[in-house]
């Protein structure tokens, strides 16, 4: 299933250099819109990120039908999740978004939901990371602003 990631779940990562742990976890399926990837950009250009390489990453577009969500979301979300949740109710994708009121929507439009700890976690269950690298990481998200609901994925790891 193709997952969308909104700007906050690329910003945490883009933040601890290490972007490419979205590919590990979610490979081909991770893709984001048009509206997310231009919020990243201006992020990078007023240097509040750092530049990654997302070349690897699809930047997808709404068609006409999605459009209309898309701007009926725009009354209670920004661009990117908007933009993200409209494409997902169409196509059947799932979203990664750490905005609360989102996900509150995505759960009405029963859109299949996770964010940055979800993807903490995958990379933790793929052995990837260990649960102790992955609470490294998380630690560094939050010391850069990332408003985490949990400081420990200890506490999220059953």
């Amino acid at each position: 299933m193709i997952t969308l990631l909104d700007n906050t779940v690329l910003s945490n990562f883009a933040i601890i250099a290490r972007p490419d742990w979205i590919r590990v976890a979610l490979g081909d399926a991770a893709a984001t819109v048009e509206e997310t990837f231009a919020e990243l950009q201006r992020g990078i250009a007023l240097s509040r990120l750092p530049n990654a390489d997302w070349t690897w990453l699809p930047v997808l577009h709404l068609d006409d039908s999605e459009r209309v969500v898309f701007e009926r979301l725009r009354e209670r979300l920004n661009a990117g999740e908007a933009a993200c949740l409209s494409m997902a109710s169409a196509r059947n994708y799932r979203v990664f978004t750490d905005d609360r009121d989102a996900r509150a929507i995505a759960l009405q439009m029963q859109i299949p939901i996770s964010g940055t700890l979800g993807l903490l976690l995958i990379l933790v269950r793929k052995n990837y990371l260990s649960l102790e690298q992955a609470n490294v990481a998380l630690a560094q998200m939050i010391a850069a602003g990332y408003h985490s609901p949990s400081p420990d994925l200890r506490d999220l790891n059953s």
